[in-house]
Order: C-alpha cells, then structure tokens, then sequence
C-alpha cells in the first residue's frame, strides 16, 4: 500500500511505486483493468441473463459482478494483488462448479473458455503451484462430469437452465475477451521484462567494465605511488648516504670534544630525517599487503636486550628511569619468529614512551604467560609515566599521520606513523593491542604474541666457540674493490671509508662500464649500485654472470641501494647479485658483509672505529 492510496482513491498510479519489480506492476494493472472490464461485462450479462429468467445463472453472474466490485475497491485502496488473486480464483472455481454441476449440468465452450482464463489468471498471476492447483480444481470436477455424463450415471432432481444463444454468445465473448485481455497484457508485460533485463544485462557489463576500468586504474595508482616513493626515497636517501656517511668518517677520526658534539647532533638530525622516511615506506608496505613476515630463529631475552640498549641511553639522557624486565623462563629458549617486525613494534612502542615522557620511569617487561613446551606465549607491555591519552582519542592515535592532539604534534613533533605501523604489524599477525591510559599520569601498551619453540636450547654468542682460520695475506688492504656508482658525492664517500681500510677502489661511472672493468681485470668483490645510467646495476650483475671465465662470473656481488620497492631484495637476488645494502648503510654492516663474502679470517676486527661507535 502506497501513502497517497486513500479509500476514496481509484487511480492506478496511486497504487504503483517505483519500488515495483516490473511484473509486480503488470500484475496490479490487470487486477485495475481486468477487474473493471470483468464488471461491465459481468454487470451486462446479469441484466440479460435476468431479463431470460435464469435465476440460478443471475445469482451466479450478479454475485460475479458484486465480487468484481468490491475487489476493484479493495485494490484502489490496498493493493495486495496476491490476496485479491486468491479471492478471484477461489470465487471463480466455485462458480464454475455451481454453473456445470446445478445450473447448466453440462459443459460447454464456456466452461472451456472460464477453465482457459482460470488457468492463465492463476500461472501469470501466483506463479506454477498455485496455477497448477487451481488449473485441477476447475479441470478435474469438469473432467468427472463429462465422465459421469457418459455413463448415464450423473442424476440431479433440479431441472437445469437452457440459455439460448444470445446468452451463449455474451458469455462466451465476454470470456473471450478476458482471455485475450490476460493473455496480452502479460505477452506485453514479459516483452517488457525481458527488455529491462537485456538493459539491465549491458548496464552490468557496462558497470562491470567500468569497474574494472576503475580497478586498473587504482593498481596503477597504487603501482605509481610505489614507484613515487621509491623514487622519492632513492633521491633523500642519496644525500642522506653521504650526510651519515660522511659523519661516521669524521667521528672515526678522532675530533675534539666540541666536534664530536657537534657531529652527533648532525647525525642525530639525519638519523630522525632517515627514521620519518623509513616510517612512511613501511606503512606503505603494509598497506600494500606485500609484507611477508619470516620466521627465523631468536632468543627474546638477546632482542630485547638489543633493541632497548640504544634507547635506554636516550631515556637516560632526557633524566628518565629506564627499566628492561625480560622474564628470566626466556633467558635459554630459542623461538621462532620475525626479529625484524619485532623490533620495529617494541622500538616504535618504546621511542614514543620516551618522546612523550618529560620525567618519571619507563617499564618494558617482557613475560612468558603460558607455556605449551612447543609453543610459548609472550607478554610484551611498555608503561610511562608521561602525558597520557584522552579516553576518547585512545583510537585515534593509531591512524596513520595522527597524533593526540593538534598541539602534541606541535610541541613533540613526528609523524604519526609510529603507532599506525604498531596496530596494522600486530593486526596482520591476529593480535590486538591493549592501551591503558590516565591524563598527566602515563599509558600502558600491552600485547601477548605466540611463539614456536626450537627444539634445542639457545646459546648465548660470547659462549659460542670461534674457531680460528689462519689465512695470511687473506685482508682488507690486499682486496681489490670495484665500486659501480653514478652518484660523485658516493663515490668520494666509498673512496674515503675503503680508504680507512687501507683498499684503494676501480671506480665504474655506470653498469656498462662495470662490465668492462671486470672483463679485463681480476676483482674480490664488486659494490653495485642499482640505479645508473647506460646500464643499470640489475643488467650489470646479469652480465658479469653470463662471463665464461668462472672466476669472473662468481665475483661476489653486493648491491649499494637507496630504492624501497618491495621487491627490491627478490630482484637483487634473482639478478645473480650475493647480498645487498641499504643505503644509508652503518660501515660496520658493510664490513661484515665483505668479510663473510671475501672469506677473510672470521676474528678480523672492524678497524679504525672508536670503541663508543661501534
């Protein structure tokens, strides 16, 4: 029922809405027009059949016509077409049956006709059940009285009515023309349908390819914002490279006490430019959903120990207390689990303790809560006694680029990655972080992770057993370096560090180049960079590695990158390259790495390093 359908109403369009399937609405315009035509038409008959003196067939076809004038009005006014559809059936099998078996006692066109528009009004209008047991009710009693009319056997005291032709012909074209109304207004109706589902079939294929133009569009958005941030990360890192590269070489020299301030503010400064770009191309990363965590073998209590030794000086420095608590259970186990997002959840938890902590205490505890012998169940908690949280900016604070507050990110500064990259670490994992937080009073993050256990137990390194491998002449000073980079400031960098090593380095301006070099001369390791002109340091490797002499094609390969692409490490790897560096790199990393490719003695000392810089 429609609002504006009143008692009094008897439009139609007051009973139509726009939330009408198409058959509905064809279904309600036959009631509305077949209705009124049946009434004339059954009114017109009545009056004739009266006239003739047929009182049973005038009961009959007044009592039809009275029906049909109610139901019109009941349908103007709540337009419940299932309902009137059973009214109509029900009334219409009754009266075939009055009119074969008392009035007429024989079946005749009429009877066919009625049985015809019986079955057609049933299907179209209730569907195949419905039509098939209202079809039965009307063929099977007309089927019986034939049959019985066979065999002599139907007898009725009442003296049936004789209507002559004139009555015969109303009645059958009456009946006729509701057939034919019925049979072409749903013939229209179905035509209509299938029109609107062929339109609704090209508006889907339009829509579908309208979507997957859209989706095309957002892989390759998200495929340029990709390629954007490595770019951008590749030309700050650049620089970068040199500002901590170039401090590092200053610090190992040695400076005076107000130049060694002076040098760490400077790299202080770079380290947080670094920490910022690095926060924005790990949230990417994991947004992106191409972040893969490792399960690698490590000792928590070693972790811990760790991550939080640097940032406990730092606490220290701005006056904090700073206290590490790691469950002594976990002291010997060894575990499985991904050291790189562990540390990169625990630091940024911690960092953000100490930066928003002016004076008190910071707690990391680290608790083993269950234990299963195969796998362990960790408790990892950070408090502070710092500026605490607003209860109602609690989820705030972990969407990306957000902070507590318009004035926190004044006064503290940051990015407001930090907690971002903790939640969605955390959620990738199935974990959910817990925060208790008191304004002035200090918060509380907590989080339980589970952890495989390996078999056997954990041996702390300065227990391990160093065996010595004599390899005289094997050093740093007798190696021969090739170093592949575009980039002049790099190279006078890479010049200066090797040079504190005592190696004197071949400098290649690009990969073509590279490959010349090692064409025809003999090299212990080659320092690629990526990104190069001519030819970059992909094509480079894959070249040096097509070689027919062996000793040249297994040159050990370390690529000097500063790209963030997620694939970097995968394409690095599957050019034939043995490791990679990120730029900026920590000379000790890059040490070690020479060392472990080179073969040199596994005791050589990183030289030429104050003991406060390693």
């Amino acid at each position: 029922m429609t609002s504006n359908a009143g008692f009094f109403n008897f439009s139609i369009n007051k009973i139509l809405h726009s939330g009408q399937s198409a058959l509905d609405a064809a279904r309600v315009r036959l009631l509305y027009y077949g209705l009124a035509l049946s009434f004339f038409t059954s009114l017109l008959l009545f009056f004739e059949v009266l006239y003739k003196e047929h009182f049973i067939i005038s009961i009959i076809i007044g009592s039809l016509t009275l029906i049909s004038a109610i139901l019109f009005k009941y349908l103007t006014y709540r337009p419940r077409y299932r309902v009137i559809s059973h009214i109509i059936l029900v009334v219409a099998t009754l009266a075939n049956i009055v009119n074969i078996y008392i009035a007429k006692q024989n079946a005749d066109a009429v009877t066919v006709g009625v049985i015809i528009l019986i079955t057609l009004f049933s299907f179209n209008m209730l569907g195949q059940k419905a039509g098939f047991v209202y079809s039965a009710l009307n063929i099977v009693p007309t089927l019986a009285l034939l049959i019985l009319q066979h065999n002599n056997s139907f007898l009725i005291t009442l003296k049936p009515e004789k209507i002559d032709d004139a009555t015969f012909i109303i009645s059958l074209s009456s009946c006729l023309m509701l057939i034919l109304f019925v049979y072409s207004h749903f013939y229209a109706a179905f035509n209509r349908a299938i029109y609107e589902l062929s339109q609704t079939g090209t508006m889907r294929d339009q829509i579908t390819a309208d979507f997957e133009q859209a989706i095309e569009k957002a892989n390759k958005s998200s495929e340029a914002k990709s390629e954007f941030l490595s770019t951008m990360s590749h030309e700050i890192r650049t620089p970068l490279n040199a500002v901590i590269g170039m401090t590092d070489l200053l610090m190992m020299g040695g400076p005076r006490p107000d130049q060694k301030e002076n040098l760490e503010v400077l790299k202080f400064s770079a380290g947080n430019l670094l920490s910022i770009v690095n926060d924005v191309l790990d949230f990417n990363k994991i947004e992106s959903g191409k972040l893969i965590f490792e399960k690698i073998r490590l000792n928590l209590h070693e972790l811990m120990n760790n991550i939080c030794g640097g940032l406990a000086i730092t606490a220290r420095q701005k006056g904090l207390n700073f206290t590490l608590n790691v469950d002594k259970a976990l002291q010997d186990k060894a575990l499985f689990g991904d050291p790189t997002r562990i540390t990169q959840i625990v630091f940024n938890l911690v960092n953000n303790a100490i930066k928003f902590t002016t004076q008190g205490d910071i707690l990391v505890k680290v608790k083993c809560i269950e234990d299963r012998h195969d796998r362990l169940t960790v408790n990892f908690k950070v408090k502070d006694s710092g500026i605490g949280i607003q209860q109602n900016r609690l989820d705030v604070i972990f969407e990306p680029f957000t902070q507590e507050s318009v004035s926190t990110t004044r006064q503290y500064g940051g990015t407001g990655l930090g907690l971002a990259i903790v939640k969605r670490l955390l959620e990738l994992q199935g974990i959910k972080i817990n925060v208790n937080s008191t304004v002035n009073e200090g918060s509380e993050f907590s989080f339980n992770m589970e952890f495989p256990v390996a078999t056997e137990k954990f041996i702390p390194a300065s227990n391990k057993v160093v065996v010595e491998q004599q390899n005289e002449g094997n050093n740093f000073a007798s190696l021969r370096v090739l170093i592949a980079e575009d980039n002049p400031v790099n190279v006078m960098l890479m010049k200066k560090l090797l040079s504190k090593w005592n190696i004197t380095p071949f400098i290649a301006e690009n990969g073509e180049r590279a490959v010349e070099f090692v064409q025809y001369g003999n090299f212990d390791v080659i320092l690629m960079d990526l990104q190069m002109p001519v030819m970059n340091g992909f094509d480079a490797a894959v070249e040096i590695r097509k070689m027919a002499d062996p000793q040249k094609s297994n040159i050990p390969i370390i690529a000097l990158t500063a790209s963030a692409l997620f694939d970097i490490k995968e394409r690095v790897y599957n050019s034939g390259m043995n490791d990679y560096v990120s730029k900026p790199f920590k000379p000790t990393e890059l040490f070690e790495k020479i060392q472990n490719l080179v073969n040199l003695a596994p005791d050589a000392k990183y030289p030429h390093i104050p003991v406060n810089q390693q």
